[in-house]
């Protein structure tokens, strides 16, 4: 069997795997991608799924489209002492690095948790930290309401009166569209199109891993929130309000309910995917989640691609 073979197979007997690494989410994201897999005796230790892309005759090695995190997963052993934890995860990600193809660029965001900077470091790579807020969903909805800012607790209730909240896929293109004014108005342009979001949209449903959740008001759009999980972890995976309306309680609102939807489904942790944006943090804290810092993987040995970002 190929790597790719073998992590199909090692894909379909997990549930816990990030979906941004699984092998229908880099399907539906990338052009073409490869694996690197480390065994431990006959078992699976680690993977690491990754793409390889080519602009101006520069190897690249970045997240996917539309894949906040990606890097290796390591599979640990039911019995492997804590103390062991770290010694297993630095050797596993180590052999897994050697696998991967040299590429001239790197800018990989990885998932939090994952901390083996020394390794990264001498192996060429600058780190760089972005940070997310995760909130532990084993407490009750009461007590997840009570660890929030007062203010969002005031704001959760108004809307509870003010909003209908379902969860409409076949709205996607509201999303683009109100992401795509925002955008605008910062001078930016949209990295990927409506069809690679209904791309990703489709085999989101197929595999029963994600919600856009809409919230109404008289009958129109006021926010969007696209949800997606393992069974571990739900994420806010993206999200946006109409122009130029007051729409953060439909946001708030909208966050709360995914929250809530993840509890319900036996998620252990919901993760805000975070912002290093001054204002966007401070919203992100409000709801009472602890700050992870997450690594950032950058490596640039192209004459080329140091001239583009010079001019860019």
């Amino acid at each position: 069997m190929t790597n790719k073979e073998q992590y199909r197979a090692f894909c379909s007997r997990r549930n816990d795997l990030p979906p941004f690494l699984c092998d229908w989410w880099m399907d539906a994201t990338c052009d073409d991608w490869d694996v690197a897999i480390e065994k431990n005796g006959d078992n699976i230790a680690g993977v690491w799924p990754y793409a390889i892309s080519k602009r101006i005759g520069v190897e690249l090695l970045r997240n996917a489209r539309l894949s906040p995190y990606q890097g290796p997963f390591v599979s640990f052993p039911a019995d492997l002492k804590e103390s062991n934890r770290d010694g297993f995860e630095h050797e596993t990600i180590s052999a897994m690095l050697k696998q991967i193809p040299s590429a001239k660029v790197w800018n990989l965001a990885l998932q939090p948790g994952i901390r083996q900077v020394g390794m990264f470091r001498n192996a060429g790579m600058q780190v760089q930290v972005q940070q997310t807020f995760l909130i532990d969903l084993h407490p009750t909805e009461q007590e997840l309401l009570s660890n929030m800012k007062e203010n969002l607790r005031r704001n959760i209730r108004a809307a509870e009166k003010e909003f209908d909240i379902a969860d409409s896929s076949e709205h996607l293109n509201k999303l683009y569209e109100y992401q795509k004014h925002t955008l605008t108005g910062k001078g930016a342009g949209q990295p990927y199109s409506l069809t690679d979001m209904q791309k990703l949209m489709d085999a989101c449903m197929q595999h029963n891993t994600a919600a856009l959740w809409v919230a109404k008001k008289g009958g129109e759009i006021q926010a969007l929130v696209w949800n997606v999980w393992s069974a571990d972890t739900s994420y806010y995976f993206m999200g946006s309000q109409k122009p130029g309306g007051d729409s953060y309680r439909a946001i708030t609102a909208l966050l709360w309910h995914s929250i809530k939807e993840a509890k319900q489904r036996g998620n252990k942790t919901f993760d805000l995917e975070g912002s290093m944006d001054a204002g966007v943090e401070k919203f992100f804290r409000s709801f009472g989640g602890r700050r992870e810092l997450y690594l950032v993987l950058k490596k640039n040995h192209s004459f080329i691609w140091k001239l583009k970002e010079l001019v860019s």
